[in-house]
């Protein structure tokens, strides 16, 4: 049987994701009442980060030590993987030394390679395209606060980067359907647009776009690896700010999420940060949970 992977959130089905979610609450209400998770004693978990990070690295890390096992952390400073070693090479040898792989790097091409060539299963914790494991924790949000997220109304607001293509990803999987408000040019993958037209639609009126909507989602201007142009894009993005006055034109009960870090005054008003109703801290310690979930997924079919 194939090595099971999660690349992007298509390489689950639907009934799948939402498996994993409703074991995610789970296992944040056992952490919350003291049970003891460890169930994975002896198993590691390799982490190749090439990006640097905050949430995914403790997270995981912190999720691995949870559930009874190990998380090596691996640089590619450190490691021969930055001294030229073929990705090939290096998958093949980490992966008969250790339980799972989770891979946080640049090119999407990386983690597909690094899979193709892995004999346990890998886990892609952000690439330039895609960052499914940030969506495990969105949707585990939402699903917490307000039910399933089928048929509700979800808007993207700001650059079409890995957060807002998984979030086209996420539209298919889990059945909403999505506004992506961005600037002339910053669009989404127009390939992957294509595939998922139906649900999935730009507009560039940001006011347009959050208008009916259940959820509104962002994240900052420049991603890792576009710090140059951060200036450049000030400009541009400033009206694509989710701040209380855009919030008003969403429905009146409607979430706002970030998958932080967040540059406070730039694309997220620091009152909306700060609002003591805001769900922004629990999507990101939820991160630990979903994570925990999904490690549970895959390290369970790998031993079947």
């Amino acid at each position: 049987m194939a090595t099971q992977h999660f690349l992007t959130l298509m390489d689950f089905s639907p009934e799948e994701l939402r498996t994993i979610i409703r074991r995610a609450i789970t296992l944040k209400q056992e952490r919350a009442d003291g049970v003891d998770q460890r169930r994975y004693p002896g198993t590691v978990l390799g982490m190749i980060f090439a990006k640097s990070s905050t949430r995914t690295r403790v997270s995981f890390e912190a999720g691995m030590a949870q559930l009874g096992g190990h998380a090596m952390f691996l640089s590619p400073n450190d490691t021969q993987l930055g001294r030229g070693e073929p990705i090939e090479d290096s998958a093949r040898v980490i992966s008969s030394m250790v339980d799972v792989v989770m891979i946080r790097t640049f090119g999407h091409d990386i983690v597909e390679r690094f899979a193709a060539h892995s004999s346990v299963p890998v886990i892609n914790a952000l690439t330039d395209s895609y960052h499914p494991c940030q969506l495990l924790a969105d949707m585990q949000t939402w699903f917490e606060r307000r039910g399933d997220i089928a048929g509700h109304r979800v808007c993207w607001v700001g650059d079409g980067n890995n957060m807002c293509q998984s979030y086209i990803n996420a539209a298919a999987q889990f059945d909403f359907e999505l506004t992506i408000a961005c600037p002339p040019g910053f669009e989404p993958d127009a390939d992957l647009m294509s595939q998922h037209g139906q649900r999935v639609h730009v507009e560039h009126d940001p006011v347009a776009a959050v208008r009916n909507t259940d959820l509104v989602v962002t994240d900052v201007w420049a991603s890792m690896g576009q710090e140059e142009e951060q200036t450049a894009r000030e400009g541009m993005f400033q009206p694509y700010q989710v701040n209380e006055e855009l919030m008003a034109h969403a429905n009146s009960d409607a979430l706002y999420m970030h998958c932080l870090p967040a540059h406070r005054g730039e694309e997220i008003s620091a009152g909306l940060m700060d609002n003591p109703d805001t769900v922004i801290w629990d999507e990101a310690e939820n991160r630990l949970h979903a994570q925990k979930a999904l490690l549970e997924t895959l390290l369970d079919a790998a031993r079947r």
